[in-house]
Protein backbone atom coordinates (compact mmCIF):
# COMPACT_ATOMS: atom_id res chain seq x y z
CA UNK A 1 0.00 0.00 0.00
CA UNK A 2 1.45 3.54 -1.23
CA UNK A 3 2.04 5.75 1.40
CA UNK A 4 -0.74 9.09 1.29
CA UNK A 5 1.06 12.37 2.42
CA UNK A 6 -0.63 15.52 4.04
CA UNK A 7 0.49 19.04 2.50
CA UNK A 8 0.11 22.35 4.19
CA UNK A 9 -3.17 22.93 2.17
CA UNK A 10 -4.89 20.27 4.17
CA UNK A 11 -3.50 20.84 7.53
CA UNK A 12 -7.01 22.72 8.82
CA UNK A 13 -8.69 19.53 7.89
CA UNK A 14 -6.15 17.61 9.88
CA UNK A 15 -6.23 19.89 13.05
CA UNK A 16 -9.81 19.50 12.74
CA UNK A 17 -9.59 16.05 12.70
CA UNK A 18 -7.17 15.63 15.47
CA UNK A 19 -9.37 17.85 17.81
CA UNK A 20 -12.41 15.60 17.34
CA UNK A 21 -9.87 12.65 17.95
CA UNK A 22 -8.47 14.19 21.10
CA UNK A 23 -12.13 14.45 23.01
CA UNK A 24 -12.67 10.71 22.91
CA UNK A 25 -11.34 9.09 25.50
CA UNK A 26 -11.61 5.25 25.20
CA UNK A 27 -12.05 3.90 28.40
CA UNK A 28 -9.37 1.24 28.32
CA UNK A 29 -7.35 4.62 30.08
CA UNK A 30 -7.67 2.88 33.23
CA UNK A 31 -8.42 5.52 36.05
CA UNK A 32 -5.43 6.30 38.02
CA UNK A 33 -2.82 4.29 35.65
CA UNK A 34 -0.12 7.00 35.75
CA UNK A 35 4.20 7.21 35.05
CA UNK A 36 6.53 9.18 33.55
CA UNK A 37 6.62 7.14 30.32
CA UNK A 38 5.45 3.89 29.02
CA UNK A 39 5.58 1.87 26.20
CA UNK A 40 4.73 -1.49 24.39
CA UNK A 41 7.57 -4.14 22.96
CA UNK A 42 7.30 -4.66 19.13
CA UNK A 43 4.34 -6.69 18.43
CA UNK A 44 3.75 -6.38 14.70
CA UNK A 45 2.80 -9.75 13.29
CA UNK A 46 5.05 -11.63 11.15
CA UNK A 47 2.44 -12.69 8.39
CA UNK A 48 2.43 -10.15 5.68
CA UNK A 49 0.84 -6.43 5.86
CA UNK A 50 -2.79 -7.08 5.39
CA UNK A 51 -4.26 -5.73 1.79
CA UNK A 52 -6.43 -2.68 2.88
CA UNK A 53 -8.14 -0.48 0.87
CA UNK A 54 -6.56 2.97 0.33
CA UNK A 55 -6.95 5.64 2.89
CA UNK A 56 -5.86 9.33 3.32
CA UNK A 57 -4.17 10.54 6.19
CA UNK A 58 -6.99 12.82 6.69
CA UNK A 59 -9.25 10.41 6.72
CA UNK A 60 -7.63 7.96 9.33
CA UNK A 61 -7.32 10.75 11.66
CA UNK A 62 -10.81 11.04 10.69
CA UNK A 63 -11.88 7.18 11.61
CA UNK A 64 -10.18 7.77 14.80
CA UNK A 65 -12.22 10.36 16.13
CA UNK A 66 -15.22 8.49 15.09
CA UNK A 67 -13.79 5.42 17.17
CA UNK A 68 -16.44 4.27 19.87
CA UNK A 69 -15.08 1.57 21.47
CA UNK A 70 -16.71 1.07 24.91
CA UNK A 71 -15.72 -2.78 25.91
CA UNK A 72 -12.30 -4.36 25.41
CA UNK A 73 -10.45 -6.94 27.16
CA UNK A 74 -6.46 -7.27 26.37
CA UNK A 75 -2.92 -7.58 26.96
CA UNK A 76 -0.44 -5.04 26.45
CA UNK A 77 3.23 -5.45 27.11
CA UNK A 78 5.18 -2.56 28.07
CA UNK A 79 8.95 -1.42 27.60
CA UNK A 80 10.55 2.00 28.02
CA UNK A 81 13.74 3.12 27.10
CA UNK A 82 14.82 6.66 27.55
CA UNK A 83 18.72 5.96 28.49
CA UNK A 84 18.53 6.34 32.03
CA UNK A 85 20.79 5.51 34.05
CA UNK A 86 20.76 2.62 36.58
CA UNK A 87 20.19 4.81 40.04
CA UNK A 88 20.34 1.23 41.97
CA UNK A 89 16.92 1.74 43.36
CA UNK A 90 17.37 5.49 44.65
CA UNK A 91 14.50 6.04 42.27
CA UNK A 92 12.14 4.19 44.58
CA UNK A 93 13.54 5.93 47.46
CA UNK A 94 12.77 9.29 46.03
CA UNK A 95 9.30 7.90 45.17
CA UNK A 96 6.71 9.75 47.35
CA UNK A 97 5.99 7.46 50.22
CA UNK A 98 9.22 6.08 49.37
CA UNK A 99 9.76 3.06 51.98
CA UNK A 100 8.07 0.46 50.00
CA UNK A 101 6.25 -2.50 52.01
CA UNK A 102 6.79 -2.83 55.58
CA UNK A 103 7.02 0.81 56.28
CA UNK A 104 5.17 3.45 58.28
CA UNK A 105 1.77 4.84 57.76
CA UNK A 106 3.77 7.92 57.02
CA UNK A 107 4.96 6.59 54.26
CA UNK A 108 2.19 5.58 52.40
CA UNK A 109 0.77 2.56 51.02
CA UNK A 110 2.58 0.26 48.61
CA UNK A 111 -0.72 0.24 46.56
CA UNK A 112 -0.92 3.87 46.40
CA UNK A 113 -0.79 4.47 42.34
CA UNK A 114 1.56 7.20 42.67
CA UNK A 115 4.17 5.52 44.37
CA UNK A 116 3.89 1.79 42.90
CA UNK A 117 3.40 2.89 39.22
CA UNK A 118 6.53 4.76 38.70
CA UNK A 119 7.66 1.27 37.87
CA UNK A 120 6.69 1.83 34.29
CA UNK A 121 9.30 4.49 34.06
CA UNK A 122 11.73 1.72 32.62
CA UNK A 123 11.84 -1.65 31.70
CA UNK A 124 9.50 -4.05 30.69
CA UNK A 125 6.19 -4.94 31.86
CA UNK A 126 3.10 -6.78 31.47
CA UNK A 127 -0.46 -5.33 31.49
CA UNK A 128 -3.89 -6.76 31.49
CA UNK A 129 -6.14 -4.64 31.00
CA UNK A 130 -10.30 -4.30 30.66
CA UNK A 131 -12.96 -1.99 30.11
CA UNK A 132 -16.65 -1.70 30.31
CA UNK A 133 -17.84 1.81 29.13
CA UNK A 134 -16.69 4.88 31.03
CA UNK A 135 -16.86 3.76 34.73
CA UNK A 136 -15.45 0.04 34.78
CA UNK A 137 -12.00 -0.55 33.85
CA UNK A 138 -9.58 -2.94 35.42
CA UNK A 139 -5.45 -3.14 34.77
CA UNK A 140 -2.83 -5.70 35.98
CA UNK A 141 0.34 -5.25 36.11
CA UNK A 142 2.00 -8.58 35.80
CA UNK A 143 5.14 -9.37 37.63
CA UNK A 144 7.14 -13.28 38.22
CA UNK A 145 5.84 -13.59 41.24
CA UNK A 146 3.54 -10.95 41.77
CA UNK A 147 0.38 -8.86 40.70
CA UNK A 148 -1.08 -5.20 41.12
CA UNK A 149 -4.34 -4.23 40.50
CA UNK A 150 -5.97 -0.91 39.72
CA UNK A 151 -9.88 -1.00 40.07
CA UNK A 152 -12.44 1.39 38.84
CA UNK A 153 -15.89 0.06 39.44
CA UNK A 154 -18.82 3.16 39.08
CA UNK A 155 -17.89 5.08 42.18
CA UNK A 156 -15.06 2.91 44.02
CA UNK A 157 -11.40 2.77 43.00
CA UNK A 158 -9.32 0.18 44.36
CA UNK A 159 -5.50 -0.51 44.06
CA UNK A 160 -4.24 -3.85 45.17
CA UNK A 161 -0.45 -4.83 45.29
CA UNK A 162 0.03 -8.72 46.13
CA UNK A 163 3.65 -8.47 47.06
CA UNK A 164 2.86 -6.33 50.25
CA UNK A 165 -0.41 -7.78 50.73
CA UNK A 166 -1.45 -3.78 50.55
CA UNK A 167 -4.80 -2.23 49.46
CA UNK A 168 -5.60 1.49 48.41
CA UNK A 169 -9.18 2.77 48.30
CA UNK A 170 -10.77 5.98 47.41
CA UNK A 171 -14.08 7.02 46.25
CA UNK A 172 -14.41 8.49 42.79
CA UNK A 173 -16.73 11.36 43.45
CA UNK A 174 -16.38 12.77 40.23
CA UNK A 175 -18.43 9.87 38.75
CA UNK A 176 -21.97 11.02 40.12
CA UNK A 177 -21.43 15.17 38.66
CA UNK A 178 -21.93 16.36 35.07
CA UNK A 179 -18.48 17.80 35.70
CA UNK A 180 -16.76 14.98 35.24
CA UNK A 181 -14.53 15.74 32.73
CA UNK A 182 -13.00 18.67 34.86
CA UNK A 183 -12.50 16.64 38.00
CA UNK A 184 -9.62 13.86 38.12
CA UNK A 185 -10.90 10.46 39.47
CA UNK A 186 -7.50 9.66 40.63
CA UNK A 187 -3.89 10.15 39.54
CA UNK A 188 -3.77 10.55 35.55
CA UNK A 189 -1.59 12.83 34.34
CA UNK A 190 0.01 11.00 31.54
CA UNK A 191 -1.33 9.32 28.41
CA UNK A 192 -1.06 5.51 29.12
CA UNK A 193 -2.78 3.77 26.29
CA UNK A 194 -2.11 3.69 22.12
CA UNK A 195 -5.30 5.37 22.43
CA UNK A 196 -4.31 8.60 24.85
CA UNK A 197 -0.82 8.48 23.29
CA UNK A 198 -2.34 8.98 19.61
CA UNK A 199 -4.78 11.49 21.05
CA UNK A 200 -1.62 13.24 22.37
CA UNK A 201 0.47 13.15 19.04
CA UNK A 202 -2.38 14.31 16.97
CA UNK A 203 -2.67 17.48 19.11
CA UNK A 204 0.72 17.81 17.53
CA UNK A 205 -0.21 17.69 14.03
CA UNK A 206 0.52 21.76 12.56
CA UNK A 207 2.15 23.32 9.98
CA UNK A 208 5.23 21.59 11.56
CA UNK A 209 4.45 18.53 10.78
CA UNK A 210 4.26 16.05 8.52
CA UNK A 211 1.65 13.21 8.67
CA UNK A 212 1.11 10.33 5.96
CA UNK A 213 0.07 6.58 6.20
CA UNK A 214 2.50 4.47 5.32
CA UNK A 215 1.30 0.79 4.48
CA UNK A 216 -0.40 -1.68 6.90
CA UNK A 217 0.58 -3.93 9.78
CA UNK A 218 -1.46 -6.95 11.86
CA UNK A 219 -1.38 -5.91 15.44
CA UNK A 220 -2.46 -8.76 17.82
CA UNK A 221 -3.96 -10.63 14.87
CA UNK A 222 -6.44 -7.68 14.10
CA UNK A 223 -5.35 -5.43 10.23
CA UNK A 224 -4.55 -2.09 10.79
CA UNK A 225 -3.18 0.97 8.63
CA UNK A 226 -0.09 2.69 9.89
CA UNK A 227 -0.08 6.31 10.17
CA UNK A 228 2.96 8.15 10.75
CA UNK A 229 4.01 11.67 12.21
CA UNK A 230 7.25 13.17 11.50
CA UNK A 231 8.49 16.87 12.63
CA UNK A 232 9.09 18.91 10.10
CA UNK A 233 11.36 21.10 12.21
CA UNK A 234 15.28 20.20 13.14
CA UNK A 235 16.64 20.09 16.42
CA UNK A 236 13.99 17.78 17.75
CA UNK A 237 14.98 14.95 19.69
CA UNK A 238 11.59 12.80 17.96
CA UNK A 239 12.18 10.84 14.67
CA UNK A 240 8.53 10.07 13.70
CA UNK A 241 5.80 8.46 15.93
CA UNK A 242 3.78 5.46 14.32
CA UNK A 243 0.16 5.12 15.34
CA UNK A 244 -1.59 1.57 14.18
CA UNK A 245 -4.98 2.01 13.60
CA UNK A 246 -7.60 -0.61 13.47
CA UNK A 247 -9.55 -0.95 10.30
CA UNK A 248 -12.81 -1.90 11.54
CA UNK A 249 -13.04 0.34 14.29
CA UNK A 250 -10.70 3.01 14.54
CA UNK A 251 -9.15 2.68 17.51
CA UNK A 252 -5.42 2.59 17.94
CA UNK A 253 -3.95 -0.25 18.50
CA UNK A 254 -0.12 0.21 18.66
CA UNK A 255 1.99 3.56 19.71
CA UNK A 256 5.63 3.99 18.55
CA UNK A 257 8.23 6.76 19.42
CA UNK A 258 10.88 6.29 17.81
CA UNK A 259 14.02 8.96 18.56
CA UNK A 260 15.87 11.09 16.29
CA UNK A 261 19.11 9.43 17.15
CA UNK A 262 17.97 6.21 15.81
CA UNK A 263 18.19 2.49 17.44
CA UNK A 264 15.42 1.21 19.59
CA UNK A 265 11.73 2.94 20.46
CA UNK A 266 11.57 5.54 23.05
CA UNK A 267 8.08 4.37 23.82
CA UNK A 268 6.09 0.93 22.23
CA UNK A 269 2.85 0.97 23.09
CA UNK A 270 0.28 -1.59 21.65
CA UNK A 271 -1.54 -4.83 22.49
CA UNK A 272 -0.50 -8.21 21.89
CA UNK A 273 -4.11 -9.47 22.49
CA UNK A 274 -7.15 -7.38 21.98
CA UNK A 275 -11.11 -8.33 22.70
CA UNK A 276 -13.91 -6.34 21.53
CA UNK A 277 -16.41 -8.32 23.30
CA UNK A 278 -18.35 -7.24 26.66
CA UNK A 279 -15.98 -8.37 29.89
CA UNK A 280 -17.71 -10.16 32.42
CA UNK A 281 -19.05 -8.50 35.35
CA UNK A 282 -17.21 -9.77 37.91
CA UNK A 283 -13.87 -8.63 36.35
CA UNK A 284 -14.32 -5.47 37.97
CA UNK A 285 -15.62 -6.98 41.40
CA UNK A 286 -13.22 -6.68 44.12
CA UNK A 287 -13.11 -7.01 48.06
CA UNK A 288 -9.75 -7.19 50.14
CA UNK A 289 -8.18 -10.11 50.90
CA UNK A 290 -8.58 -11.30 54.24
CA UNK A 291 -5.39 -10.25 56.62
CA UNK A 292 -4.60 -7.02 53.66
CA UNK A 293 -3.61 -3.58 55.47
CA UNK A 294 -6.12 -1.18 53.48
CA UNK A 295 -5.00 3.05 53.51
CA UNK A 296 -8.15 5.39 52.60
CA UNK A 297 -7.11 7.61 50.57
CA UNK A 298 -8.91 10.68 49.09
CA UNK A 299 -8.14 13.04 45.65
CA UNK A 300 -6.66 15.56 47.78
CA UNK A 301 -4.31 13.16 49.69
CA UNK A 302 -3.83 11.65 46.42
CA UNK A 303 -2.92 15.17 44.49
CA UNK A 304 -0.98 15.27 47.44
CA UNK A 305 1.28 12.00 47.56
CA UNK A 306 1.86 12.44 43.99
CA UNK A 307 3.83 15.83 44.48
CA UNK A 308 7.29 15.49 45.70
CA UNK A 309 8.52 17.89 48.33
CA UNK A 310 10.72 19.13 45.66
CA UNK A 311 8.42 19.84 43.33
CA UNK A 312 6.49 21.92 45.97
CA UNK A 313 10.09 23.87 46.41
CA UNK A 314 10.28 24.46 42.41
CA UNK A 315 6.51 25.96 42.66
CA UNK A 316 7.39 29.75 42.72
CA UNK A 317 9.81 29.45 40.02
CA UNK A 318 7.37 27.54 37.55
CA UNK A 319 4.59 30.40 37.93
CA UNK A 320 7.79 32.17 35.57
CA UNK A 321 7.35 29.42 33.11
CA UNK A 322 7.92 30.67 29.44
CA UNK A 323 7.77 28.71 26.25
CA UNK A 324 10.58 29.57 23.43
CA UNK A 325 9.74 28.35 19.47
CA UNK A 326 7.06 26.51 18.35
CA UNK A 327 5.80 23.16 17.43
CA UNK A 328 8.23 20.15 18.13
CA UNK A 329 11.09 22.69 19.13
CA UNK A 330 9.03 24.10 21.30
CA UNK A 331 11.44 25.01 24.75
CA UNK A 332 9.79 25.63 28.95
CA UNK A 333 12.22 27.93 30.51
CA UNK A 334 11.88 28.66 34.15
CA UNK A 335 13.93 30.49 37.29
CA UNK A 336 14.23 27.90 40.16
CA UNK A 337 15.27 31.06 42.00
CA UNK A 338 18.92 29.66 43.07
CA UNK A 339 21.59 27.71 42.41
CA UNK A 340 21.69 25.31 38.93
CA UNK A 341 22.82 22.30 41.49
CA UNK A 342 23.48 23.71 45.28
CA UNK A 343 26.95 23.22 46.74
CA UNK A 344 24.88 22.19 50.02
CA UNK A 345 23.30 19.35 48.32
CA UNK A 346 26.62 17.42 48.91
CA UNK A 347 26.86 14.49 47.84
CA UNK A 348 23.69 13.84 46.08
CA UNK A 349 24.85 17.02 44.23
CA UNK A 350 27.94 16.03 43.26
CA UNK A 351 26.73 13.03 41.83
CA UNK A 352 23.28 14.57 40.22
CA UNK A 353 26.34 16.77 38.10
CA UNK A 354 28.02 13.39 37.53
CA UNK A 355 25.30 12.24 35.44
CA UNK A 356 25.12 15.93 33.21
CA UNK A 357 27.70 17.30 30.72
CA UNK A 358 29.08 20.96 31.64
CA UNK A 359 28.34 23.25 28.68
CA UNK A 360 29.09 27.14 28.07
CA UNK A 361 27.96 29.75 26.35
CA UNK A 362 27.03 33.51 26.35
CA UNK A 363 24.82 32.68 28.99
CA UNK A 364 27.42 31.40 31.23
CA UNK A 365 27.73 27.90 32.33
CA UNK A 366 25.56 25.25 32.80
CA UNK A 367 25.03 21.25 33.05
CA UNK A 368 22.70 19.54 30.60
CA UNK A 369 20.97 16.30 31.15
CA UNK A 370 20.21 14.00 28.38
CA UNK A 371 17.84 11.50 28.04
CA UNK A 372 17.05 10.01 24.34
CA UNK A 373 13.76 11.69 24.25
CA UNK A 374 13.67 15.05 27.03
CA UNK A 375 16.71 16.92 27.50
CA UNK A 376 17.10 19.56 30.33
CA UNK A 377 19.52 22.58 30.26
CA UNK A 378 20.41 23.76 34.15
CA UNK A 379 22.73 26.77 34.31
CA UNK A 380 24.68 27.74 37.05
CA UNK A 381 22.03 30.80 38.17
CA UNK A 382 19.51 28.66 38.24
CA UNK A 383 17.45 28.83 34.73
CA UNK A 384 16.23 25.91 33.25
CA UNK A 385 16.19 25.18 29.74
CA UNK A 386 14.04 21.82 28.59
CA UNK A 387 12.39 19.97 25.69
CA UNK A 388 12.43 17.02 23.44
CA UNK A 389 15.09 18.91 21.84
CA UNK A 390 18.99 18.72 21.20
CA UNK A 391 21.73 19.71 23.42
CA UNK A 392 22.82 22.27 20.75
CA UNK A 393 19.60 23.97 20.78
CA UNK A 394 19.52 24.44 24.39
CA UNK A 395 22.57 26.13 24.29
CA UNK A 396 21.39 28.05 21.62
CA UNK A 397 18.16 29.38 23.22
CA UNK A 398 20.16 29.93 26.67
CA UNK A 399 22.19 32.38 24.67
CA UNK A 400 19.35 34.03 22.81
CA UNK A 401 17.44 34.65 26.08
CA UNK A 402 20.66 36.83 27.03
Amino acid sequence: MAPYESDDNTNEELRTGRRKAARYVVPVAVVGLAAATIGLVPAFAGSGDPDLPDITAEQLIEKIAASDVQQLSGTVKVSTNLGLPDLGGLESSLAPGGGGAGGSEDEGSSADPSTKLMELASGTHTLRVAADGPDKHKVSLLDKAAEYSLIHNGDEVWAYDSASNEAFHMKDASGATEDKGKKEEAPKDVPTTPKEMADEALKAVDDTTSVKVDGTAQVAGRDAYRLVIKPKQSGSTVGQITIAVDSKTGMPLKFTLTPASGGAAVVDAGFTKVDFSKPDASTFDFSPPKGAKVTEGDEAKVEEQARPKAEEDLGQGLEGLKTIGEGWTTIARFDTGGEGIPSEAGAAGGFLDSLGTKVSGKFGSGTVFSTRLVNALITDDGQVYAGAVTKDALVKAANAAK
